[in-house]
């Protein structure tokens, strides 16, 4: 993965209607935050959406392609994320709308998370 801090304040800029966001720097790449979740990551110029079953099949129609790599023994592996449509690109209002709904898939993923059981001190 790599982030170039320009990307970071396009994406920034381009999700202005989402309010408040977050980019934090994560493996050579970033992670873009709302409301404490995670909802996309950037790589090498790519916006990457959280996705869920909701979600994915509509990016999918709209050309998005998954977030995929090759792992060591050469297979390649995937992950919950998807590229930002091309047409979002130019559009910010469509990039937000896309945005928002994969906003919604991380707050469902984090609703349907077991809570954590304290720890209790000897």
């Amino acid at each position: 993965m790599a982030y170039d801090p320009d990307f970071g304040e396009w994406v920034r800029e381009h999700f202005t209607a989402l309010g408040e966001i977050e980019i934090k720097r994560m493996f050579g790449g970033a992670a873009v935050y709302a409301h404490g979740l995670i909802f996309a990551l950037l790589d090498d110029g790519t916006v990457w959406l959280k996705v869920d079953e909701i979600n994915a099949p509509l990016l999918k129609a709209a050309g998005s392609h998954q977030f995929t790599y090759p792992t060591k023994g050469g297979e390649m592996m995937s992950m919950a994320y998807w590229s930002l449509p091309e047409a979002a690109l130019d559009d910010p209002k469509e990039a937000v709308d896309w945005a928002r709904q994969s906003i919604d898939a991380a707050l469902r993923k984090a609703a349907a998370k077991k809570p954590r059981k304290p720890k209790v001190k000897p």
